[in-house]
């Protein structure tokens, strides 16, 4: 069986390829991928491959995003931290997923899972049920509640409500999440930049980049940029150019209009 592993993070595919070894010392890993753009590119330029271990946040983005570019005729099998949204969709579609930190016993599960899917129905249908299982996914997210409030911790003992609906963006800077809400008001948050993406509202905050996550109503105009790109300005000063990679232009464009 050979084997391709999407993820972004080094220390988690040397922790994939060493359980491999352990559980299915047969399987070949033909390749390594960490983004969305090298996804796509590489599924225009190869055979499917027999499985494909896929992270769900990539270096530039979703990996639900791959599945909008490319048909992907391999069962998939995804690892994530939290994305519970997605845990009840692979449980529906007896497609598995890997929950980090990877155990031996979670992954022997997994191919296990996927060699009865095999034997069961075949290479195409696991295909199908890979993109059904993305579809669903994405539906439940956008029937999904969404987080409205934070708790911002003050000092002395007081925590500050903090409506959603009044960030213009949130940032990574100096290696913290950060609302900022206007100029002079910016509050630092606990959570993961991947896990307001996971729990706000899509239609309201869109992903620009691995650094911003943006309201519409923050969008002040648009340039177009070199490389057929895109500028942000926001109302709201930035610490540095926002810019929307080729590849998400039509995803920015679609969501900006609510198509």
């Amino acid at each position: 069986m050979n084997a391709l592993i999407i993820e972004d993070e080094k220390a988690a595919v040397r922790n994939l390829q060493a359980l491999l070894k352990e559980v299915a010392p047969s399987t070949e890993v033909i390749d390594t991928l960490d983004s969305v753009t090298e996804s796509v590119a590489w599924f225009e330029s190869h055979a499917a491959p027999d499985v494909v271990f896929m992270d769900i946040h990539l270096a530039d983005g979703s990996a639900f995003e791959i599945f909008e570019h490319v048909r992907i005729a391999s069962p998939v099998i995804f690892t994530t931290a939290y994305d519970e949204y997605a845990l009840r969709a692979f449980k529906v579609n007896s497609i598995d997923y890997l929950l980090k930190p990877i155990g031996a016993a979670d992954l022997r599960r997994a191919l296990d899972k996927l060699e009865t899917l095999h034997g069961a129905a075949g290479a195409g249908a696991s295909a199908a049920s890979g993109e059904s299982l993305a579809e669903l996914i994405r539906g439940l997210q956008r029937q999904g509640h969404y987080k409205s409030h934070f708790l911002i911790p003050c000092k002395g003992d007081k925590l500050l409500p903090l409506a959603v609906e009044q960030v213009q963006y949130f940032c990574i800077a100096d290696g913290v999440t950060k609302a900022v809400v206007s100029d002079r008001e910016r509050y630092v948050l606990p959570n993961t930049l991947d896990e307001l993406t996971d729990s706000l509202d899509p239609a309201r905050f869109f992903r620009v980049n691995r650094q911003y996550l943006i309201s519409r109503g923050a969008v002040q105009d648009i340039d177009l940029w070199f490389n057929n790109r895109l500028a942000i300005n926001l109302k709201v000063p930035t610490d540095g150019k926002i810019l929307v990679s080729k590849l998400r232009v039509n995803d920015f464009k679609n969501w900006f209009s609510g198509s």
